[in-house]
């Protein structure tokens, strides 16, 4: 059976929400987190972008409107995109193991991990997620898809900087040495 590419990129995006769940009986107990008014800010960017990306709650309008016609190879391109997002995300999720949290914070026993998807970026699973919904965006030609990501762009640059504050506290030598040496979120770039 083929699936069609609307339910491949359905079918990768709920992989990835399995694993977040599957995962999160398996994390070390927090020991500081970021504050809640920059939680809640996180967290409501990313429920309206992922919200916009993958509902048809926006149907209609212009947030449906085609930004460019979808050709069979644009949206096998997007599909791609996405599946590889997926992946990348998913075993930096698997890489980062117990250290992970849903918020920024530091865990008991934190360790700083600097191997797998983390020796290409920082913050490996913004990268995933985020060449994901381009790939999304992409097989769906729709500006609700656009602005979903760029939300997602922006919870994540939020979080990023709480990120950052917490590992520079935690590993004082150590972190600054890596931000060095790895970028952001794109290799070679940022």
């Amino acid at each position: 059976m083929v699936l069609n590419a609307d339910s491949a990129i359905s079918s990768t995006w709920a992989a990835l929400g399995l694993v977040w769940l599957g995962g999160l009986a398996f994390t070390k107990r927090t020991v500081r987190s970021q504050p809640v008014g920059a939680r809640l800010f996180h967290l409501v960017l990313v429920l309206l972008g992922f919200a916009l990306l993958g509902s048809r709650w926006f149907d209609g309008g212009w947030l449906s409107q085609q930004i460019v016609p979808v050709t069979g190879a644009v949206k096998s391109l997007g599909v791609a995109g996405t599946m590889a997002g997926c992946a990348f995300a998913i075993w930096a999720r698997l890489t980062l193991g117990s250290n992970w949290s849903g918020r920024a914070t530091v865990k008991a026993n934190h360790e700083l991990i600097t191997t797998g998807p983390y020796a290409v970026a920082r913050h490996p699973i913004y990268t995933g997620i985020l060449l994901g919904a381009l790939g999304t965006s992409l097989a769906t030609g729709e500006w609700r898809c656009v602005l979903g990501m760029l939300l997602l762009a922006l919870a994540f640059l939020v979080k990023m900087s709480q990120e950052e504050r917490l590992m520079i506290q935690t590993f004082p030598v150590d972190y600054p040495a890596y931000r060095k040496r790895v970028k952001a979120l794109v290799p070679g770039v940022f």
